[in-house]
């Protein structure tokens, strides 16, 4: 019988020798706490990881008041802060209308001979606009003329009549019915002589309506009736139509909240209006305030101004619509900026500065935007280069290439023509709307 090696029945390093169940038994039992630790560690680094890392949003738009750092300079275009007198008006919209409009008719009835007028055509009054066939009237006023000779010839007769009468009734020959009658008699007959008169004098009149003269200055309308036709003075339509141009006013509008500023300025000056264009870029003429109506309009809340122009190159026209402008004073030396300069955002209303080749954020306080200009009561002083163009790119400190704004630009003209010249209009009445701060920039 063999008896077994010493060294291998006792080692038991030798795994060669063991069974499958030993082995099994022999592999360590905490392999899963290993796993779930791994798992714990790399889910926190998952975690501080999103935590701690920047988001692309913040990256893309950072805050307007953060500091940029190496950036590239962002190309804008600027104007400078100046100081300029700036009137303050207000706008509505108006109705010119003409001082006086009449429709010359006919006062006789007759055949219409001529026509002395051109359509469109300056008359002045007196001047011969048409004639009508006298001689029906010429007729008349001599058949009356021939009246009038009778009846005076019989008025003589009876006052001869009436004296031997009254002499006779003194020496007592005939009573004195007879002659009080014939006394009545002559009173008759100059009554009949005075209304011969009348009527003479009243056919006259109708020959000097023959004649239809300008009953105004003024301009000339379409004809209405042609040479030929007969007219009569009943006829509603008439020959033509005059129009008053030189001098004409403006009737417009204005909120009622306005009507108290109005006249209190009003009572120590005469206020200064301006007509411009429906488009309100084309300056049309100069006038003055004539008087405010008697009353307010509650179905719009506004009041009726009314103002003369003089007109002497007939830019306005009956019935034209325009903007009209109120000039209630005159800002003096304010600090005036282009409107497309001025930024709002939750840190306030700001202007973007260039400094040293780099933007900085300057919060401003706005006393009154008028037209495409806006009067700062502080934060930016006479001279400043504020941004007019490209502030959406911006932050404080970001580095930007300058080029001066265009003449025609929103911000082009802050050191020029006045504000009133340019501003848009305003329908509500009240200051015109500044342009929004988009408009005007280069594609």
């Amino acid at each position: 019988m063999a008896i077994p090696h010493p060294s291998l029945q006792d080692d038991p390093g030798n795994s060669s020798q063991r069974t499958p169940l030993a082995q099994e038994s022999a592999k360590p039992k905490k392999s899963g706490w290993v796993w779930f630790l791994l798992l714990l560690i790399v889910a926190g680094g998952a975690y501080y990881y999103y935590k701690t890392r920047p988001s692309a949003e913040s990256k893309a738009a950072p805050a307007p008041g953060a500091k940029a750092a190496s950036l590239a300079p962002v190309s804008v275009a600027v104007a400078p802060a100046v100081r300029q007198d700036v009137p303050y008006y207000l706008t509505g919209l108006g109705t010119v209308t003409a001082f006086n409009t009449v429709t010359v008719k006919s006062r006789v009835d007759g055949e219409l001979q001529k026509v002395n007028f051109t359509e469109g055509q300056f008359v002045h009054e007196g001047d011969l606009l048409a004639e009508i066939d006298p001689r029906p009237f010429q007729v008349a006023l001599e058949q009356m003329e021939g009246q009038l000779l009778r009846d005076k010839a019989q008025l003589d007769n009876a006052r001869l009549d009436f004296k031997r009468y009254d002499q006779l009734t003194k020496e007592g020959v005939i009573s004195s019915q007879q002659t009080d009658t014939q006394n009545a008699l002559v009173a008759q007959l100059e009554g009949a002589v005075r209304a011969d008169q009348a009527q003479i004098d009243n056919e006259k009149l109708q020959l000097v309506y023959c004649k239809i003269t300008a009953p105004l200055s003024g301009r000339v309308g379409l004809r209405l009736v042609d040479q030929g036709n007969i007219v009569h003075a009943t006829d509603t339509n008439g020959l033509v139509v005059i129009t008053q141009v030189q001098p004409i006013a403006d009737i417009f509008t204005l909120p009622e909240d306005n009507l108290p500023e109005v006249l209190q300025h009003m009572k120590g000056e005469e206020l200064g209006v301006v007509a411009y264009s429906r488009d309100d870029q084309t300056k049309l003429a100069e006038g003055k305030l004539l008087t405010v109506d008697n009353q307010i309009d509650p179905t719009t809340g506004t009041v009726r101004f009314k103002a003369s122009f003089e007109n002497r190159d007939l830019s306005l026209w009956p019935n034209q619509f325009v903007n009209t402008r109120l000039m209630l004073a005159v800002r003096k030396s304010a600090v005036v900026v282009p409107l497309a300069a001025v930024q709002s955002g939750t840190q306030g209303t700001y202007v973007y500065a260039v400094k040293s080749g780099k933007a900085s954020l300057q919060p401003i306080k706005v006393d009154m935007e008028q037209g495409n200009v806006a009067l700062i009561a502080s934060g930016v002083s006479v001279g400043d280069q504020v941004v007019v163009d490209g502030q959406e790119r911006l932050q404080d400190g970001t580095p930007v290439e300058v080029h001066e704004a265009a003449p025609n630009s929103p911000g082009g003209n802050s050191g020029g023509a006045p504000a009133s010249e340019k501003s848009s209009a305003n329908p509500a009445g009240k200051s015109a709307a500044p342009k929004s701060k988009t408009q005007g920039k280069p594609s």
